[in-house]
């Protein structure tokens, strides 16, 4: 069930069924053009990023800097060790970043005047196994004490209704389908249920899981996939694996054929279980948004870094030398390369990265990046002059997700912006659409290519217009009138958006035990470690992307 895109000829059937139905619905009145609608790419310098993709012998820089302790990259990871360093009174350090701002996949923009999340949208509530953005959401003033219990700055807290779908014609609310499903169905639910509840009780599932040694069972899964434990477990049912696999691309950027069964169970049981329709214990714990997404946060962990913030820098080699480091990059500013000396530096890249610019790599950071796939991702922001006509059932949501078929709906909906804002009378938004590309090399199988690599090259050849009507058409089917209130469309590309949490990645990937699992190295190997004059964070040495292991990891790091 793991969502490809649709061929030429499917686009074309695709259009005639979903947008075709939406503009020529209107009898005879004149199809609304789709070349009416402005946009473009936007939010990622993508030539500066490929500077790295072809070894290049890069000449001797022209400007030395030194600082106590380099920063490289400036993602959540990145931002968090910059904030453990200020909180151990650690001031005399520096923070590299590619792109014109920090934040990483949690940037955000404007689109038609309003912000908007141009990556990570949400912060579920972290639980007691995260004390560490525990710790900055109090610093925040997101969360305090009152009474002896911690309570949440409801201002911040994603208002109600947060959750629908588009199932048989109709919004539903909540993301399982349940509209007229039948009784097997409802059985494979709560059976499946059961097996998260089981799994909970044989082992601890925690967010972050990098903290953690992974217990006998939860290797076991780690090693198949999703798709196969769920075949194994008798979970056949169309309803639920539909339900299952959105999870999955929603959270790991790969379906359930993709994604190992340690990751297919990790997204319940480390929250809030599976819960059964009827039990109303099908919500989360709660969670944390802005109209901007997590952008919210990263800017707010930038803006005390001042000018030890440098921005458009391309890290292009990290040496270890005999008293320190060196790190060179590349001023896209000034177009010239600098170098940095430093007593210590914190790797805050993708693993793919740190192999490709640490001089000298290690055997294991070597497997590391060899073992690690990546999910492209499109995030796609839309701008309605009006609100939208609805169809019946649930009203409009946070999160608005349409049920279907690769071919139909391979998306993962949509969420409003202006959501928090509680309009009253609802009226011009953004709409900001998520796709999932790990799975397009699915349907390449025979050419052998690896999970993401078609997914990249779908996202670099095609051109703005093609996502444009694609994303229209599907949107489409709950919204008719999209394409004539549609204004604006901005698209950012990812081509390694997140870590995929493959079968075998937990165990091959010596990430684990690279910063605190010190109970999987030998004595010898954490006596090397500790002379090293590099420390590596970044969400990519959890398995998996999410806030909560990047910011651990970053934090830990320094």
């Amino acid at each position: 069930m793991s969502p490809t895109p649709p061929t030429s000829s499917t686009r074309r059937r695709f259009l005639a069924t979903g947008l075709g139905t939406a503009l020529l619905g209107s009898g005879c009145q004149p199809a609304p053009r789709t070349d009416a609608i402005s946009g473009g790419f936007t939010g990622i310098n993508q030539g500066l990023g490929h500077l790295l993709q072809s070894p290049k012998t890069w000449p001797t820089p022209g400007v030395t800097r030194r600082t106590g302790v380099l920063i490289a990259g400036g993602g959540v990871a990145g931002l968090a060790a910059a904030r453990a360093l200020r909180l151990q009174g650690m001031e005399d350090f520096a923070l590299l970043e590619l792109e014109d701002e920090a934040g990483g996949n949690s940037r955000a923009g404007l689109t038609g005047g309003m912000a908007c999340p141009r990556g990570a949208h949400y912060l579920p509530l972290p639980g007691d196994d995260a004390p560490e953005v525990q710790d900055l959401l109090e610093e925040l003033g997101l969360r305090q004490r009152v009474a002896g219990r911690w309570v949440y700055d409801e201002r911040h807290l994603c208002h109600s209704p947060q959750e629908r779908l588009f199932f048989n014609g109709d919004w539903q609310p909540g993301l399982l389908p349940l509209q007229d499903v039948s009784a097997a169905t409802l059985a494979q639910y709560q059976k499946f249920s059961e097996i998260v509840a089981q799994l909970q009780r044989q082992a601890r599932w925690r967010i972050p899981a990098s903290k953690w040694p992974l217990a006998p069972i939860q290797q076991a899964l780690s090693a198949i996939t999703f798709d196969k434990y769920l075949n194994q477990q008798g979970c056949t049912d169309v309803h639920l694996r539909w339900y299952l696999d959105y999870c999955c691309r929603d959270d790991y950027g790969a379906g359930l054929a993709t994604v190992s069964a340690w990751a297919g169970i990790h997204y319940f049981a480390s929250r809030h279980g599976f819960a059964v329709p009827g039990m109303e214990a099908e919500t989360s714990e709660g969670l944390l948004t802005w109209p901007e997404g997590n952008d919210w946060l990263t800017r707010r962990l930038a803006a005390p870094l001042g000018t030890r913030l440098h921005t458009g820098r391309v890290v292009v080699r990290v040496a270890q030398m005999k008293h320190g480091v060196e790190v060179d990059c590349y001023d896209a500013a000034t177009q010239t390369l600098e170098r940095w000396l430093a007593r210590r530096a914190i790797v805050a890249l993708p693993v793919f990265v740190a192999a490709r610019v640490v001089e000298n790599p290690s055997d294991w950071l070597r497997s590391s990046a060899s073992h690690t796939a990546y999910a492209p991702w499109l995030v796609a922001n839309i701008h309605i002059k009006a609100a939208l006509h609805d169809r019946p059932g649930a009203p409009p949501s946070w999160d608005n997700v349409l049920y279907g078929d690769a071919q139909t709906a391979p998306g993962l909906g949509y969420v409003d912006a202006s959501h928090q804002k509680l309009q009253s009378v609802p009226g011009p938004t953004v709409l900001t659409c998520y796709r999932a590309l790990g799975d397009v090399a699915a349907a390449s199988a025979s050419a052998g290519l690896a999970p993401g690599v078609a997914g990249r090259r779908l996202l670099q050849d095609q051109p703005w217009h093609f996502w444009r009507d694609t994303l229209l058409a599907e949107l489409a089917q709950p919204h008719p009138d999209l394409i004539t209130k549609a204004s604006h469309i901005d698209i950012t590309r990812y081509g390694h958006a997140m870590a995929i949490p493959t079968p075998g990645l937990l165990n091959k990937n010596a990430l684990q035990p690279l910063l605190n699992n010190h109970y999987v190295l030998q004595k010898s190997e954490r006596f090397a470690l500790r002379h090293e004059s590099l420390n590596f964070a970044h969400s990519d040495w959890a398995g998996y992307s999410v806030f909560e292991e990047a910011f651990t990891l970053g934090h830990l790091a320094a």
